[in-house]
């Protein structure tokens, strides 16, 4: 029998023991090596297959490491490409189906214990594989405790659905329409569409036993902070536990991965308050046991057409309905009483659920107010007309909300007219109290009056948003109530909040990172006070949307100072949580704001952040073109701290570009620089990004060199990220030169640095190449142990490359012909390109390698 024939039985074999997701993952990596064999190449890389299947390499690198089943359609593709015969694709198939049959829940009453345990729990996990449990996200906001009606939208809702009679089951018939996998919830602003989704989203949460995402799209919200498919997507894949470091860059591999994450799944995804069919698009799940429920007050006609989305319209209340609203939160007594104010109440407020509630939290307030004299003070009140969407419902909510404005405490009242020029979408207590120039205690009282008039709503403790229809309002009363002077000094006090805010929290989260020069605080602005880095993390992802609003805000006011600063403080918490189209589209606002200003540190500084996030998302030639303008830029300034900054951070794309004769000019020319201006962190940075350049280019008495005189400089500062740096280079190049003792030592000293500091993925990435040093003296069972234990963080990490370090320890155990791998050396890369690859897996323009045993020491300082 043939060495492919035997091959072939035993996958066969396997096959028929699979029982998890590992197990079928081990057998794919068998068809990969084995088709490298065949071909006598190296294996197939992510990259190659992502190029002939046109899927995201994140989401192919997840099939390999076992962490997600593929389709069925996705896995008969991959067998195929893999080299699997008939026989082999037959019985592969057949493993899935069971995988997959394996992880579906008997019951929902199986749900709670299954939430405990692993997703492959038939049979432990295949070693080195890390064991995950299922996730089961319920973000549902609450269900409203007073809702009435709509009796008609809910059987339509089951119907579209697939749940029998109006209940929580699943309706097993088969029978009638279609079951949807999209339902579009449109009607006019504040006529429930909201409250009805929640409410039927908990009524059959049962049916989606895998969880309940949800997320408000804001878009309608009245500054434009529209929430972004990007930002809605990543969001999803936090809830699902997916580490920050593995969410991709790119949107298309982001939604790939979330689509592979719900199939088999059946999960609810609420899609709340869409603006139109692209931004709800990529949200949508691609499998059939999902259900996606969209609101809006468009009607997504291009969903319906293209997506065979089901259209529900949401109306105003009966008149039967807006009683029963009433009736629940002011009691049927109080109604009985008096009906006829009721039927004026109800006419007043056009039959609008967000109108009745209002109207029914005066009631509240004045229990022993008449119900007639509520109605006589609506008869009363100015009627306001006013189309809230394309439909043209005329209704007369104004006339309620000023109603409800005019029975505020006047402290109150100004408040809710400030919070009219407030960038959105919720404001924190602190910059409420900037906002207004008063004390913070003072205005959480006040918040707090607004949220019992329904005026605002506390989402969570101490942070505040209110409906788009009220932030409408209160934007027209400031305008018409306050001078323009009066206007901008609020929008300043705002703006001068986050700013002096940020810039704190900034320095917390970096210690190193240049500051700013800002003006002193204005009079009545209170920054936060950012105490340490947990603080400043907290504050950050807390702020980060209410701070890419400001920073659109700031630019289309005319205030570009505050969009640029602004723009730059958020530039490493962006970097770290993988924010990177936000993180594009805050420097562009940036850049533009700065030109506009005539502020050439600003407009130098932008083009570097602009061209580091570019770099990040695969656009080298407009990175490379930033770069170099940001040089001439800060050259003209003078200022070589800007200039020692952007040579550095250019060294990290021209490395990972494979440039380093370009990378040893800009490393000698930042360390120069620093030099003048006695950055010793930053030379020591330098000098280490210099003795990594000559290494590259074999030259390794240099590199020796300008190695240990970073060292030399360390010494009088307290980086130690840089000196386990610096060691590591040392390692590498003793490496090359043979001395592998030595190298050993090196590595050592950096590994004990990084367990200091806590930096897991370095610590992961010396210990491959520690490995790898171990296996060129001869020691294989060294280099065996030591690719262990990097593998263990690398899994814990979740981080792709754990399949490559596999691989080589398959390789070195086994022998023969695989083991000259051992010895290959990728293309070096870069310091900064292994962190992105945390998040995306790999850039583009690099490729994939079967274990790198380089390191580079250009990251920016």
């Amino acid at each position: 029998m043939s060495e492919e024939a035997r091959s072939a039985l035993a996958i066969v074999r396997e096959a028929a023991e699979v029982r998890t997701v590992h197990d079928l993952a081990g057998l794919l990596r068998q068809l990969r090596r084995r088709h490298a064999r065949q071909q006598g190449d190296t294996p197939l890389t992510y990259r190659q297959l992502a190029a002939k299947t046109g899927w995201s390499r994140g989401v192919i690198g997840e099939y390999f490491a076992g962490n997600v089943l593929p389709s069925t359609e996705r896995f008969d593709i991959l067998t195929g490409l893999l080299g699997a015969t008939g026989a082999e694709q037959g019985a592969l198939a057949t493993a899935r189906d069971r995988v997959e049959e394996g992880r579906r829940p008997p019951n929902p009453a199986d749900r709670q214990e299954e939430t405990e345990v692993p997703v492959a729990q038939a049979s432990p996990p295949a070693a080195g594989a890390v064991r995950r449990s299922t996730v089961v996200p319920h973000q549902l906001p609450p269900a409203l405790a007073s809702f009435v009606g709509r009796t008609a939208q809910l059987a339509q809702l089951d119907a579209a659905g697939g749940v029998g009679n109006g209940s929580a089951v699943p309706d097993a018939g088969g029978a009638g329409e279609p079951v949807a996998t999209s339902v579009v919830l449109s009607g006019t602003a504040g006529v429930g569409k909201t409250t009805l989704a929640v409410y039927w989203a908990h009524r059959v949460a049962e049916r989606y036993p895998d969880g309940q995402l949800y997320v408000n799209l804001r878009g309608f919200d009245p500054a434009g902070a529209m929430t972004t498919p990007a930002e809605a997507v990543r969001g999803f894949l936090e809830a699902l536990d997916v580490p920050p470091e593995r969410i991709p860059a790119q949107l298309s591999a982001q939604v790939g991965l979330y689509r592979s994450l719900l199939a088999g799944r059946r999960m609810l995804v609420v899609l709340d308050n869409a603006h139109d069919a692209d931004q709800v698009r990529p949200l949508l799940p691609g499998s059939p046991g999902c259900l996606a429920l969209v609101t809006s007050r468009n009607r997504l006609s291009g969903l319906v057409a293209a997506e065979g989305t089901r259209p529900i319209t949401v109306d105003l209340l009966t008149v039967e309905e807006s009683r029963q609203l009433l009736a629940r939160r002011l009691g049927v007594d109080r109604l009985t009483v008096e009906p006829r104010a009721v039927d004026d109440m109800i006419e007043r407020c056009a039959r609008l659920p967000l109108a009745l509630a209002v109207v029914a939290a005066r009631g509240l307030a004045h229990p022993g107010f008449p119900l007639a004299t509520l109605a006589a003070e609506l008869r009363q009140t100015q009627r306001l007309r006013d189309a809230f969407d394309a439909c043209d419902v005329v209704t007369d909510v104004q006339a309620v909300f000023s109603w409800s404005y005019q029975s505020l405490t006047p402290p109150a009242a100004r408040l809710f007219r400030l919070l009219g020029c407030h960038c959105g979408p919720e404001i924190g207590i602190p910059a409420a109290a900037s906002l207004a120039g008063l004390p913070r205690d003072q205005v959480h009282r006040l918040l707090t009056e607004l949220a019992n008039a329904h005026l605002v709503t506390e989402h969570a403790p101490g942070r505040f948003g209110t409906h788009d229809l009220l932030r409408e309002y209160a934007a027209e009363l400031i305008e018409n109530t306050e001078t323009p002077e009066t206007h901008r000094a609020a929008i300043q006090r705002g703006l001068d909040h986050y700013l002096h805010s940020a810039h704190n929290a900034a320095l917390r989260l970096q210690p190193s990172w240049d500051p700013i020069p800002l003006a002193a605080t204005p009079p009545g602005v209170v920054p936060e006070a950012i105490s340490d880095h947990r603080h400043a993390l907290a504050w950050f992802t807390a702020e980060h949307r209410v701070l890419l609003a400001a920073v659109a805000q700031a630019a289309r006011i005319g205030f570009e100072g505050h969009a640029w600063r602004l723009a730059r403080t958020l530039v490493d918490f962006l970097q770290r949580r993988g924010h990177w189209f936000d993180l594009v589209d805050a420097q562009q606002t940036a850049l533009a704001a700065a030109r506009r200003s005539n502020d050439p540190s600003g407009h130098a500084s932008a083009h570097r952040d602009l061209a580091r996030v570019l770099a990040r998302t695969g656009e080298q030639e407009r990175a490379e073109s930033h770069y170099r303008a940001a040089l001439k830029l800060f050259g003209e300034l003078d200022d070589h701290a800007g200039q020692a900054r952007t040579h550095r951070a250019f060294c990290a794309m021209l490395d990972r570009l494979g440039r380093h004769t370009e990378v040893l000019y800009h490393a000698q020319r930042a360390a120069d620089l620093y030099r003048i201006v006695g950055h010793l962190s930053g030379e020591a940075s330098a000098q280490n990004g210099i003795g990594w350049a000559y290494a590259q280019l074999g030259q390794y008495g240099p590199a020796l060199e300008h190695c240990r005189r970073a060292l030399v400089l360390l010494r009088q500062t307290d980086d130690r990220h840089g000196e386990a740096n610096t060691w590591d280079s040392l390692g590498f190049i003793h490496d090359r030169l043979g001395r592998h003792r030595r190298a050993v030592r090196c590595y050592h000293r950096a590994l004990r640095l990084f367990v200091q500091i806590g930096d897991r993925y370095d610590e992961a990435e010396s210990l491959i190449r520690l490995g790898a040093s171990r296996r060129s003296s001869g020691d294989r069972a060294g280099a065996v142990h030591t690719w262990q234990r990097a593998l263990r963080i690398l899994d814990e990490l979740g981080h792709p490359d754990a399949e490559c370090v596999r691989e080589q320890i398959v390789r070195i155990t086994r022998g023969g012909r695989h083991e000259r791998a051992t010895s290959r050396r990728a293309r070096p890369i870069s310091r900064s390109s292994r962190r992105r690859r945390l998040r995306d897996h790999r850039p583009a323009g690099v490729p994939r390698r079967p274990v790198d045993t380089t390191s580079t020491r250009v990251g920016v300082t």
